[in-house]
């Protein structure tokens, strides 16, 4: 991140309003319809759909925590609630004992299955819906842009741990 302080312009402060506020509004909308249908949070939902799409339904913790922008706690915490509901599974990773991968199970892609297509109907009504193709690439690309930008500094999941021998002050 840069420390530089400036001013942001009219034009950039309406841009990066504009963005928090469809953002909040059609997360709240997804949030709705997720706990409705199938009583997941917005978080558990992209921890299901990231393991629906992950080659063999698995993933390491540290991997889905900074795919997802969670503390590692957090997800600790949601990854036992889904498996608790039988959702996923954890277990040791098998090429390093101190990690743990998650796996959806067949009833976690059955509970994806169910909520997919009204998830997939909020998102055309509130986001696409007033757009063109055209705006839908161009907006597309500049998100992706600058998400490329902000993922070079990492989520504070991914950042190496310090250890505690390292001395007074020192974080973990």
């Amino acid at each position: 991140m840069t420390s530089t302080a400036r001013s942001l312009d009219a034009t950039e402060l309406g841009a990066y309003f504009a963005l928090i506020e469809a953002s909040s509004l059609l997360r709240h909308a997804v949030e709705q319809q997720l706990g409705e249908v199938a009583g997941l949070s917005y978080v558990q939902f992209q921890l299901l759909a990231t393991l629906g799409d992950a080659p063999g339904g698995s993933r390491r913790m540290t991997d889905l925590a900074d795919g997802v922008v969670y503390s590692r706690s957090g997800l600790t915490y949601q990854a036992q609630t889904l498996e608790r509901r039988g959702l996923v599974t954890r277990a040791p990773a098998p090429d390093d004992e101190r990690s743990v991968t998650v796996s959806i199970t067949d009833e976690g892609r059955a509970v994806l299955a169910d909520v997919l297509p009204g998830h997939v109907g909020v998102v055309d009504d509130l986001l696409l819906a007033p757009l063109t193709r055209q705006d839908v690439e161009t907006l597309a690309e500049i998100l992706t842009r600058a998400r490329d930008h902000m993922r070079r500094t990492p989520p504070r999941s991914a950042a190496r741990r310090r250890r505690r021998a390292a001395g007074p002050g020192a974080t973990t």
